[in-house]
């Protein structure tokens, strides 16, 4: 009998993707017996290998996918897990029933009917778990159970890779290329920030737009997009600021990312900062869509060294009490053992 299984059905990038990948090597760090069920992805599942997570590939395709089903209930026949952790919507609708604990974990504001054969909801932010219970879950069948980040230290890189000088200031967004992560707002605000150089480290279908908008506002010298990264410590290590510019974003896995890596952090008030984030302590906010309030922010952190220091280390703070893998992975651990008596 295999004490957990997982199930995730994921994009090729994505911030659900890499927490998954962390959060189940972390369970195997911590000695807990689990399965995992997942898309074939060379890079993320090189590293559960590598960390000794075992797993098997299926598709988790569209209506037309049988083999997926057929996978999954064999899984649970041959491990027979105590409970099974699903991730998200597919995976969740693919899941047979069967004699364990049914757990999905939701990391945004789903619709819940797709859960209604589940017995236990995670939400990764108090705000999805107040959503869950509004919407009809019962309370005390919903929990919090937190992200946490890969704190590990790594050199800057040469700024000379991407054509950007030593001696000025450098903001860092990270993200997918998509309308809800906002990068046309801080594109447009770096406008008024004439002193910065800015990376944007992701891939998605709004990089020719995003390139063009950099272009329409004059800045195309001083904006270098770097494609998706998986050496984030390094890019942290690199720039002077993070900016979160998203304008949907119900965690904010780069805020927590940020503060591990001792860098100051500047962001919209979207729902996952707005709950993470207290204003002039361990970062600062700006109003959604006020591209002069982020300019003005931008600036503040820029120059201020006194400003840099304090959201550096309360940010600090912030992720060793609250964010480590070892304090998320007890919690999991707890709450496993509760559901299961």
């Amino acid at each position: 009998m295999t004490y957990l299984l997982q199930a995730m059905a994921g994009s090729a990038v994505g911030g659900a993707e890499e927490f998954f990948v962390r959060l189940a090597c972390g369970f195997q760090r911590a000695g807990i017996d689990q399965f995992c069920a997942i898309r074939p992805n060379e890079a993320r599942n090189q590293i559960l290998q590598a960390a000794g997570v075992p797993f098997a590939e299926l598709p988790f395709g569209g209506r037309f996918d049988l083999r997926t089903p057929f996978g999954l209930r064999r899984l649970v026949k041959q491990h027979k897990p105590k409970i099974v952790l699903t991730w998200m919507n597919r995976a969740s609708r693919m899941m047979p029933t069967g004699d364990y604990v049914r757990v999905a974990r939701l990391g945004g504001y789903y619709k819940l009917k797709n859960f209604r054969n589940f017995d236990h909801l995670i939400g990764n932010t108090h705000d999805i778990v107040d959503y869950i219970v509004k919407n009809g879950w019962p309370a005390e069948r919903a929990h919090y159970l937190p992200n946490f980040v890969d704190a590990m230290v790594a050199g800057p890189l040469d700024r000379a890779l991407f054509d950007t000088p030593d001696n000025v200031p450098l903001v860092l967004g990270l993200g997918r290329l998509h309308e809800s992560k906002g990068f046309d707002n801080l594109i447009r605000a770096f406008r008024k920030v004439p002193d910065a150089y800015l990376w944007i480290a992701g891939s998605g279908d709004l990089k020719k737009d995003l390139q063009q908008l950099a272009r329409d506002e004059g800045i195309e010298n001083r904006v270098r997009f770097l494609g998706w990264r998986r050496d984030v410590a390094a890019l942290f290590a690199t720039c002077d600021v993070f900016c979160a510019s998203s304008r949907y974003e119900p965690l904010g896995n780069m805020v927590i990312e940020a503060w591990a890596h001792d860098c100051p952090v500047v962001a919209q008030a979207s729902q996952g900062p707005l709950q993470l984030i207290e204003q002039g302590e361990t970062g600062l906010l700006s109003p959604l869509e006020d591209i002069d309030a982020l300019a003005a922010d931008l600036s503040e952190v820029i120059h201020d060294r006194a400003l840099q220091q304090r959201l550096t280390v309360n940010g600090r703070s912030a992720f060793e009490t609250q964010f480590t893998e070892q304090i998320v992975v007890r919690c999991y651990k707890e709450f496993f053992d509760g559901i299961v008596g």
